[in-house]
């Protein structure tokens, strides 16, 4: 057996094994079908028997017929034998020999009726020696008249026997008749019984495929209203869910609003403090200058006045923690910068317009030009589809990425940055940005995304919020962001976007 036919066979086994509409139906409509086949069969072997019962009556009543005209004929050719021997004239004789030349025919016919029907042979040889011997008796007879034997002729017709021959032959017609008779009063009696039982099955018949037919529309029609009560039960549960989705996004947006405005307030109050530390460092760093030259003084005058730790505080220690301060607060500057940029790009109001992605695109590669010459890289950008959506979101989701690119090229081959898109079905466009860099291990693919989280050695500058920014711009876009990378061998960065950006309100995406 091919794999089709079992695939073929597990499929009906399975519609077999499941309760549906669809199994009930078809088992009714094939209990239809095989009770009207079972009709039409019964009915064809009762009309065979029918046409059977009609060829037997049929023929009984030939035979019948052919022992009647026996009689009829035997009785004119004795009236024309009578009327021969009274009168002498040949014209009595006519009867006679019309007779003869009935006689043989239906005597052959009943016979081979007879040959047919066994049980009929008695009653025809019975029927046949009669006949013989009467015929014989007449023939006897007439041969004497013609001789001139007229007197023992009328003698031998005088003495019975030809009468008792008739009457024997009279006697035994008789019964044949009511033999075949009682042959077909049983025989239409079978054959009206079989078109009874046709009649009855045919009406029994009819009446169960209504019976099915009535029953397949109520599990049709039960199905139905099943269906449209389901069908009323989901859209009170889309409308619930809708209602409740709405009142979720509600939460969520003012959640984020909440969250944006707080990001804003805590990185401006931050920066007031952060810029006074910065500015008493400045001081400190002075006051640092002015006791290194009140040393330098005094080494001059007295040396033996300094103590050698006060040296190494004021010209190692104090410009080591002056350093150590410096970083921390440009270090925490660069995180408020973050925080506030991340804050007012939540807070921007999106504007869709056509964007012609491939010009996009080079220019971004062009503004790191002089980075990829000095890496010996190359960046190619493919014809990319149009996009309707955010030009400011978008220049900074590519810039983001291409600056990523370049940033963690492998120097130990030749740079090669792809830039490629294209559509998809659905009303979708897909972006790829592809490096053969350094690669990111598969346990950081989704950290990479994570606020204040890099991945790999930590030789480059930054705070861990460039892939961060670009995933919420992405989904502010209403869109998606993948990585396919291996370590060592490149990332692929796969932007799917909304062919076309749709705005639930001014400033948001659907």
């Amino acid at each position: 057996m091919d794999i089709s036919a079992r695939s073929t066979l597990s499929r009906v086994g399975f519609f077999l094994r499941t309760p549906s509409l669809a199994r009930s139906v078809t088992a009714l409509l094939t209990l239809a079908f095989a009770l009207m086949l079972t009709v039409n069969v019964a009915t064809f072997i009762m009309i065979q028997r029918t046409a059977e019962a009609n060829d037997q009556i049929e023929q009984a009543q030939k035979m019948r017929r052919d022992s009647r005209t026996i009689l009829i004929a035997m009785l004119d050719a004795e009236t024309a034998q009578r009327g021969f021997l009274l009168t002498g004239r040949p014209e009595f004789l006519q009867p006679y020999r019309d007779a003869q030349e009935v006689l043989g025919p239906a005597v052959a016919r009943l016979h081979r009726g007879a040959m047919q029907d066994p049980s009929l042979w008695p009653a025809v040889r019975r029927i046949e020696e009669l006949a013989t011997a009467k015929q014989t008796e007449m023939a006897e007879t007439l041969t004497m008249a013609r001789d001139g034997r007229i007197g023992p002729a009328i003698q031998a017709v005088r003495s019975g026997e030809g009468k008792a021959m008739m009457d024997a032959l009279r006697a035994a017609i008789t019964d044949f008749d009511a033999l075949k008779s009682s042959r077909i009063a049983s025989r239409v009696e079978s054959s009206e019984a079989s078109a009874r039982a046709t009649v009855a099955m045919n009406a029994l018949a009819g009446l169960l495929v209504l019976v099915l037919a009535g029953l397949s529309a109520w599990l049709v029609r039960r199905y139905v209203g099943e269906i449209q009560s389901a069908r009323n039960q989901l859209d009170r549960m889309n409308a619930d869910l809708e209602a409740t989705v709405q009142e979720r996004t509600g939460d969520l947006i003012r959640a984020n609003e909440e969250i944006q405005r707080f990001a804003y307030i805590v990185s401006h109050d931050l920066r007031a403090p952060l810029v006074n530390v910065m500015g008493y460092t400045s001081e400190l760093e002075q006051t640092g200058k002015v006791l290194e030259q009140q040393i330098s003084r005094l080494e001059t005058a007295d040396p033996d006045l300094i103590e050698r730790d006060a040296v190494v505080a004021v010209r190692e220690d104090l410009p080591e923690a002056i350093g150590f301060i410096r970083a921390s607060t440009a270090k925490m500057d660069r995180l408020i910068t973050a925080i506030l940029k991340l804050s007012r790009e939540g807070r921007r109001n999106l504007v869709a317009e056509t964007l012609d992605m491939t010009a996009m695109a080079q220019q971004m590669a062009d503004a790191v030009q002089h980075q990829t010459a000095e890496a010996g890289a190359e960046i190619r950008v493919e014809t990319l589809p149009q996009v309707e959506s955010d030009r400011l979101s978008m220049e900074q989701i590519v810039g983001n990425l291409i600056d990523n690119a370049v940033k963690y090229l492998d120097h130990d081959r030749p740079g090669e940055i792809v830039v490629s898109g294209q559509d998809v079905p659905g009303g979708w466009v897909v972006y790829r940005v592809t490096d053969n860099g350094r690669g990111i291990a598969p346990r950081d693919h989704e950290r990479i995304f994570e606020l204040f989280r890099r991945s790999g050695r930590q030789d480059r500058t930054g705070e861990g919020l460039g892939l961060a920014f670009v995933r919420n711009s992405v989904r502010r876009l209403g869109g998606t962001i993948d990585v396919e990378s291996e370590l060592g061998k490149g990332s692929t960065f796969i932007l799917k976007f909304p062919k076309r950006l749709i705005l639930s309100e001014p400033g948001g995406a659907l």
